[in-house]
């Protein structure tokens, strides 16, 4: 998802190289501005507020953001003697966060030996992120982490025909599927409920969610669990698959002009928590 996340080129299992005689190092780090204006709320209180935010791309974590300590409420913060030491940053300091009636231990922590080559995060604080009520960019909540800027999805029309068998027997044909591209994954290809003969698809229990997507319903087609999934109120920003239907290649039989898709690296995906104190009703909205 984005620049160090799943596939991305500073993710341990990118699927691009770069282009150097030299190999380089196994872990890169990678710190810039974020230049959005972030707010974090606690109890009820904003303990952070800043438009002087550093965002840090680690590989296989999502981005972090780092506070400037004059954009967090000095009371909000208590020092505690737990130090751990970050394999590329050196100690970290941790602390407590305190607001109102409430506390969060071991919530919010600071890099205090840093090498001079990370001198941008220094005096800086993260806060973890399913600690925290909420993350804002403005007055909108920010759902999952922070926003990854090199994080993109584009969704498009095709007149390519795309069939879906289970067991030998067809569940979808459709002559106008659309296809959806998104930063780090493989592509996705999505199909009309009218395509679908309805009878076959069986929704069950349970969602996942996904901050650029919304939540996400899934199927199971004749003996295969979870083979197929669908945005049923996706997320404006992604409207065009609203409602369709999307199949696992690797559970079902897809094929795309009669030739069967085979599962390519970035075909599963890590499954996303939510965030604490987040319902379903405001998961689904943006």
């Amino acid at each position: 998802m984005g620049l160090s996340w799943q596939q991305g080129p500073l993710s341990s299992s990118r699927i691009g190289r770069f282009l150097t005689p030299d190999p380089l190092p196994e872990r890169l780090l990678f710190a810039e501005p974020l230049r959005r204006r972030m707010r974090v709320l606690f109890c009820g209180a904003w303990i952070a507020d800043s438009e002087d935010v550093i965002l840090l791309h680690e590989p296989g974590r999502y981005p972090v953001a780092y506070f400037p300590r004059s954009g967090v409420r000095a009371d909000a913060l208590m020092a505690s003697d737990r130090i751990t030491r970050h394999k590329d940053l050196g100690d970290t300091s941790w602390y407590a966060v305190r607001a109102g009636d409430g506390t969060a231990e071991r919530a919010a922590w600071e890099f205090t030996g840093l090498p001079e080559h990370a001198r941008e995060l220094s005096g800086r604080i993260a806060f973890a992120w399913r600690a925290m009520d909420a993350f804002y960019e403005e007055d909108e909540r920010i759902l999952g982490h922070a926003a990854d800027q090199y994080h993109r999805i584009d969704i498009r029309d095709t007149s390519r025909v795309l069939e879906v068998r289970s067991e030998g027997e067809l569940v979808a044909r459709s002559e106008h599927p659309v296809v959806l591209y998104e930063s780090g994954f493989a592509p996705r290809w999505y199909v009309p409920r009218s395509d679908i003969d309805e009878s076959r698809p069986q929704l069950v229990e349970g969602q996942t969610f996904c901050p650029y997507k919304g939540l996400c319903d899934y199927y199971d087609i004749g003996g295969v669990h979870r083979a197929a999934w669908s945005y049923r109120d996706a997320y404006t920003e992604v409207g065009r698959i609203n409602d369709m239907v999307s199949f696992e290649p690797d559970l079902v039989e897809v094929c795309l002009d009669g030739k069967r898709l085979e599962p390519e690296p970035g075909q599963h995906v890590v499954a996303h928590g939510i965030d604490r104190g987040l319902d379903t009703a405001e998961a689904g909205t943006r």
